[in-house]
């Protein structure tokens, strides 16, 4: 019995766009979502006036874009921190468990 050589076409092309499909899924899995929410209030009660700016720092070191891997004993969270006047400013963190 001979096989039709369409037939092995097709099967070639179905089994190369699901090992593509597959590499695709597990490349796009980098969008992290944070496990829990931490919100702080910063600067609640009465405050003075603002005083002057100080001098800049240093720079930090270059991060990896991208990285949401965190050390053992930590979880990658969202930390809103609320600013009287200026609204909630969300990052994303490791934090200790």
């Amino acid at each position: 019995m001979r096989r039709s050589p369409l037939l092995l076409l097709a099967a070639a092309l179905a089994l190369a766009a699901s090992g593509g499909f597959l590499a695709a899924t597990a490349i796009g899995q980098g969008s992290q979502q944070p496990t829990r929410t931490v919100t702080v209030n910063v600067g609640t009660g009465q405050q003075g006036p603002a005083g002057p700016p100080g001098p800049a720092g240093p720079p930090g070191p270059k991060g990896d874009p991208g990285a949401e891997s965190c050390p053992p004993g930590y979880d990658f969270d969202a930390v809103v921190l609320i600013q009287q006047g200026q609204g909630p400013t969300q990052i994303a963190t490791c934090l200790k468990r």
